[in-house]
């Protein structure tokens, strides 16, 4: 086991035998009351999501849309957070395509743009949509969704024909329906899709607005039952729980798995510099309701929060407790000291793009080819996310946990790739 690890090596050598003041079971007791936690606002705010959806479709108006999409930007900020559980966690990865899936052929749920194109050979769905066609064939087989329901959305549509791009459920299959395309490209503005896309009879736009409806609330429903499954997961007994604590040695790996693999491969590099290389605001990680700002902003203040044992939850209280920072600095005050300056300045890096973008500079502006201020924005935050997690491979090193493999991306490995 790790504890046992831990005090006959680096303990020893660094503390000349005095035990730990927290273990790593301490530390991991911790990390899964922040999951349990996190994962629990995130469902709450889902809960206040489908409400406000609910009222949509009962009572469609500029309000009651506003107050829905509100709702859906509410429930990103516990989310976000709660990304650092990926990567480490089997649990929360076989699970995660399902609610945070991206990017999408928004073709395949409803009507997009005449630009937007038709069927690819990557994808004969990318413009199916299913909200206009209650028949359809998929792999030959006629699939009736006369009826849109939880089950067509979950069992037959999401990844349907085993393509990633069509995705079905989640924040951003909800997001698009919410706002509707991004058709600004760099310019100011989110998708504007009308309020009378809900209406009833005649003011109805956008055609077949009582299937859009059915559309929305089952992808509601299936976000809100998807994370009520993932808080029991966490909760005492549950399964993710249980297997995090059955091997300490591995229940730290999980943790610094998370935060590296979060940090490095999936936040720096697909979600950030791959974009930037591109210059593709198709490639923004909220690229309907340009909420891209937030979503890589809460994903670095997510990583900080397991490294330091501390989240703040929506109602303003704090779950804490013994720290992997406490754990390295027992053995590696100088490498804590690091790690938590690294973290801050990540953090401090992203939280300029989202002042940034909340005084009126777009992520999708920031990517732009040519916008320098952008570029430096967002390169800011991958270097920022780059140090962080050089930092926490000194920390990996420093608990003798070798072996860990932390994501990464070719915009950042073999930026050549990208293009081939």
């Amino acid at each position: 086991m790790i504890r046992n690890l831990l005090t006959t090596t680096a303990v020893i050598a660094a503390l000349g035998g005095t035990a730990l003041a927290q273990t790593p079971g301490d530390v991991l007791d911790t990390y899964a009351d922040i999951a349990a936690a996190n994962y629990t606002d995130s469902l709450t705010a889902a809960q206040a999501l489908q409400t406000a959806v609910a009222a949509l479709i009962q009572s469609p108006s500029g309000a009651t849309l506003q107050a829905a999409r509100a709702a859906w930007l509410a429930a990103r900020v516990p989310y976000q957070q709660s990304e650092v559980f990926r990567f480490g966690n089997a649990i929360v990865d076989d699970w995660e395509g399902r609610v945070n899936a991206w990017p999408l052929d928004e073709g395949l749920i409803d009507y997009v743009d005449g630009a937007y194109g038709g069927a690819t050979d990557q994808n004969q769905l990318a413009a199916l949509n299913v909200i206009a066609n209650p028949v359809f064939t998929l792999s030959g087989q006629e699939i009736d969704a006369t009826e849109i329901t939880p089950t067509l959305l979950q069992e037959t549509l999401h990844e349907a024909d085993g393509v990633e791009a069509n995705v079905a459920t989640g924040y951003h299959a909800i997001e698009f329906l919410l706002w509707g395309q991004d058709l600004n490209g760099h310019g100011d503005g989110a998708g504007d899709r009308p309020w009378t896309d809900y209406a009833q009879g005649a003011d109805c736009t956008g055609g077949n607005c009582a299937r859009r409806a059915e559309y929305l609330a089952a992808a509601t429903k299936l976000l809100v039952g998807d994370l009520d499954w993932m808080t029991t997961q966490w909760a005492d007994g549950g399964a993710a729980r249980a297997a995090l604590m059955a091997d300490e040695r591995a229940g730290l790996a999980a943790i610094l798995t998370g935060m590296g693999s979060l940090s490095y491969g999936e936040t720096a590099g697909e979600r950030m510099r791959l974009g930037l290389m591109l210059n593709d605001p198709e490639e923004e990680h909220s690229c309907f309701a340009d909420n891209t700002h937030n979503d890589h902003f809460y994903n670095g203040v997510g990583i900080r929060n397991v490294y330091l044992g501390s989240y703040t939850r929506t109602d303003g209280t704090s779950v804490s407790g013994p720290s992997l920072s406490g754990l390295v600095a027992e053995i590696a005050p100088t490498l804590d000291v690091e790690m938590r300056a690294r973290l801050a300045d990540a953090v401090l890096a992203l939280g300029r793009i989202k002042t940034s973008a909340e005084a009126g500079f777009a992520y999708d502006e920031m990517l732009e080819r040519g916008n320098a201020g952008g570029e430096a924005l967002i390169m800011g935050g991958v270097e920022g996310l780059i140090a962080q997690t050089r930092s926490i491979e000194r920390v990996i090193a420093a608990l003798d946990l070798g072996g860990i493999e932390i994501e990464g991306s070719d915009s950042l490995d073999d930026p050549s790739a990208v293009f081939q």
